[in-house]
């Protein structure tokens, strides 16, 4: 039957433990990207690693095998929309672990407006709601290329499949909260309905003429109010 295979780890731990600047952006990457623990976010660092290192082992070397590496490992990031058409061996160095971030599927779901929050989105993914194709996918932090963006959807099993479902994020809402972000829906006014009234048209038998009737206002009588003189009044008079 052969040996089992030797589990290696797939992340590499910070260097230094206690580092605030660090700290605060892996608390920061957490919260905006939806991450269950520091785990998965060094995980996807150590990837982001893998790729530089590669490219600094490539960069000085201009054989043929070389060449060839480099090509793939052009096209493969290409292929994450990553980089662009044009892009170069050295444009791999400046990517950031938030590009990666942006390329997870937990992410992708949310830009897509199949979930209404991100952790909501993992929850779709980890509960078998989504699907790339006809396959399903339950890792949150399944990178997605771009032609599998085009096919991420909820299943056809699925109850959130339906519109109307309670828990999908209204359409027509999300269009409005996209407008405000962008500054293109003016605040909301207050405005007093004028009601118009219409005046009776009565048509006059005798001359063919029509009479129309208005409403004339009449005046109404103010009446004062006369106090009674009391006793004590009359005699200061006095």
């Amino acid at each position: 039957m052969g040996d089992p295979r030797k589990l290696r780890k797939k992340y590499s731990t910070p260097s230094h433990p206690w580092q605030k600047e660090r700290i605060e952006e892996e608390k920061l990457l957490m919260r905006e990207y939806g991450f269950k623990n520091k785990k998965e976010l060094w995980k996807l660092n150590s990837k982001l690693k893998d790729y530089k290192s590669q490219v600094k082992a490539l960069i000085s070397k201009h054989d043929e095998v070389s060449e060839k590496k480099k090509a793939d490992l052009i096209k493969r990031l290409q292929g994450f929309n990553l980089l662009s058409e044009n892009a170069i061996l050295e444009d791999i160095l400046s990517l950031g672990l938030k590009d990666l971030c942006d390329r997870r599927i937990q992410t992708v779901v949310v830009k897509k407006n199949l979930a209404r929050s991100i952790s909501q989105a993992r929850q779709f993914i980890t509960h078998e709601h989504v699907t790339v194709g006809n396959r399903k996918i339950t890792s949150p932090s399944y990178l997605v290329s771009h032609s599998e963006e085009l096919m991420i959807k909820l299943s056809d099993d699925s109850p959130f499949n339906s519109e109307d479902h309670p828990e999908r994020f209204p359409e027509e809402n999300q269009i409005k909260k996209e407008m405000k972000e962008v500054g293109l829906v003016p605040a909301e006014e207050k405005t007093e309905k004028k009601v118009k009234v219409e005046k009776p048209i009565i048509p006059d038998d005798d001359t063919g003429d029509d009479i129309v009737l208005e409403k004339k206002e009449e005046p109404v009588e103010v009446k004062e109010e006369v106090k009674e003189k009391s006793p004590k009044d009359e005699v200061k008079k006095e």
